[in-house]
């Protein structure tokens, strides 16, 4: 196969106008092309209103080499293989290994563990995922919070109450990222998510999709347990041996995934309390923006345009005050939601259906923080700034989990709002107008207020009076890093494997599902090799 990229069509185009077009790059006739994939399709929009399609392609073609070289085109090169091969084959006797966490990350390490043989054991501390589901909706609806079972703790992890974006920009020389859009194809997800540059998914399609992945890996020998909350680390001269629940039971294991999400504070004090080796690490706090989705479809393709679905955006500002602003998980269509899991604070996130039909666009738009400068100290230190702005958040919006919101002009001018204009705010379940500046640290108020300015040169109307901020974005990712080492384990616990967004290691969906990916293989090879030297 030959890979060709950077072949660019108009949107509309047929299926014919593709193929002319890589019998072109390839200079043969339509005899020689045997078949083509498209690998990837990504948009152009940079001379609006004409919006291009940019694919990469796989062809089959006769005689390659000679094409090949007659090409010499840096477009034209061989196709890599993207075909994902098992680490290791489980042997007869071992110890099973244990998943902490169902979120992406601990469910792509069950799934090669089990799909290697190795059965592996499920610890999530939350409830299955339509369980966990009717509990987020009784916040939304009801402010009624169950802090185990949330859009944080639950089967499929925060992931699953989102856009379901699936791209990511870590490297991924082995194509791991394949591997997880192929399973996600095969558990119900839309193939189109397998060519689309930027796929997502929705968070209807995750919970159906949650589901079969759990069905595919209990098929496989792999035990799901759910609300079994993991309280404590069996530790003997520097070598795990075990876990010990909330409810006292003990379960042995020499392997031991920590696939935690980004929000398990007590797991965190939990580790620094066994001794395991952890660090504060920097992450970002901020708002949360709505516009009308029709603004960003006009600023990107000049207008709405069906056919290209929900414009999304990418904006970075560097603030006077030294401050870096960005937008983060921006979802198109999409509404902005309660996602607390501690009682008495407040925060905010994204979601999008796979439609992405809403009426508003919502980002994260937030300000980057480092333990060296704003909260050092302690490994926990980041954890007690969240809560502390989460705190401060849930006493603006009236303390009942409406959240503080104020209409960007009025931020800009620095006057609370007292009503909010043509832009209906989503987040359930509901907002209070005030004045954000209370919410926040001053440099992150300072810096946002420049940052909006400026992103409105950038989109036009990005600033608009009625737009709406709602606070408090804190759990952008991590406050936490749990070492390890190039094996994948502790440096200072061998047998604890520091997994996934909740360790420090990824950053959504799809990075998260890699590095469990990565995981599992060094703990499937460790019970090899430990197998091999009992016998």
């Amino acid at each position: 196969m030959l890979r060709l990229t950077e072949i660019k069509l108009a949107v509309g185009h047929s299926e014919q106008d593709l193929t002319a077009a890589i019998l072109k790059v390839l200079g043969v006739p339509r005899t020689a092309l045997l078949s083509f994939t498209v690998v990837r399709r990504g948009q152009d929009a940079r001379k609006k209103p004409r919006v291009l399609y940019v694919y990469t392609i796989d062809a089959e073609v006769q005689d390659e080499a000679a094409v090949l070289a007659r090409a010499k085109d840096k477009h034209v090169v061989p196709a890599p293989d993207m075909e994902y091969k098992l680490p290791a084959t489980a042997p007869k006797d071992f110890t099973r290994p244990l998943v902490i966490g169902a979120g992406p990350c601990g469910l792509f390490a069950a799934l090669i563990l089990a799909q290697s043989g190795f059965r592996p054991i499920i610890l999530e501390r939350g409830k299955e995922v339509r369980a966990r589901t009717k509990d987020t909706w009784a916040l939304w609806r009801k402010k009624i919070l169950t802090p185990e079972s949330n859009v944080q703790f639950g089967e499929g992890g925060a992931g699953t109450f989102s856009d379901g974006k699936l791209y990511s920009q870590i490297k991924d020389p082995r194509h791991l990222g394949r591997k997880v859009l192929t399973e996600f194809v095969k558990a119900g997800a839309p193939e189109e998510i397998l060519t689309d540059a930027h796929p997502h998914i929705g968070t209807f399609r995750l919970v159906t999709m949650v589901e079969h992945l759990r069905a595919t890996i209990e098929s496989l020998g792999g035990e799901y347990r759910f609300q079994s909350k993991v309280t404590d680390l069996s530790i003997e001269n520097g070598t795990l041996r075990g876990v010990t629940l909330e409810s006292g039971e003990e379960i042995a294991s020499e392997h031991v995934v920590l696939a935690v999400g980004h929000s398990a504070r007590d797991v965190f004090g939990m580790l620094e309390k066994c001794g395991v080796e952890i660090a504060a690490k920097p992450f970002s706090i901020g708002f949360r923006i709505e516009h009308p989705q029709s603004l960003i479809d006009k600023a990107k393709f000049g207008a709405s345009r069906k056919e290209l679905g929900a414009a999304e955006y990418r904006l970075v500002h560097h603030a006077s005050n030294g401050r870096s602003v960005y937008s983060f998980c921006m979802c198109p269509g999409g509404t902005v939601v309660a996602a607390a899991s501690e009682p008495g604070r407040v925060v905010t996130n994204g979601m999008s259906q796979y439609s992405r039909n809403e009426r508003n666009a919502n980002a994260g738009i937030v300000v980057g923080i480092t333990p060296e400068v704003d909260y050092p100290g302690s490994p926990l230190a980041g954890v007690a700034l969240q809560r502390h702005w989460e705190e401060q958040a849930f006493d603006a919006g009236g303390k009942d989990y409406r959240a503080p919101a104020q209409r960007v002009g009025d931020f800009i001018k620095g006057v609370a709002s007292t009503s909010l204009g043509s832009v209906t705010p989503s987040y359930r379940p509901g907002v209070t107008p005030t004045d954000l500046s209370t919410c926040l640290p001053e440099y992150a108020i300072t810096a946002i207020r420049e940052a909006l300015i400026a992103f409105g040169k950038q989109i036009k109307g990005f600033d608009m009076e009625d737009a709406v901020l709602t606070g408090v974005e804190t759990r952008t990712s991590s406050p936490v890093r749990v070492a390890r080492g190039d094996d994948f384990q502790s440096p200072n616990v061998q047998g604890l494997y520091p997994a996934g967004e909740g360790a420090g290691y990824a950053g959504g969906i799809l990075s998260a599902a890699v590095d469990g990916i990565k995981v599992a293989e060094a703990v499937a090879k460790s019970i090899v090799a430990q197998a091999l030297r009992k016998s």
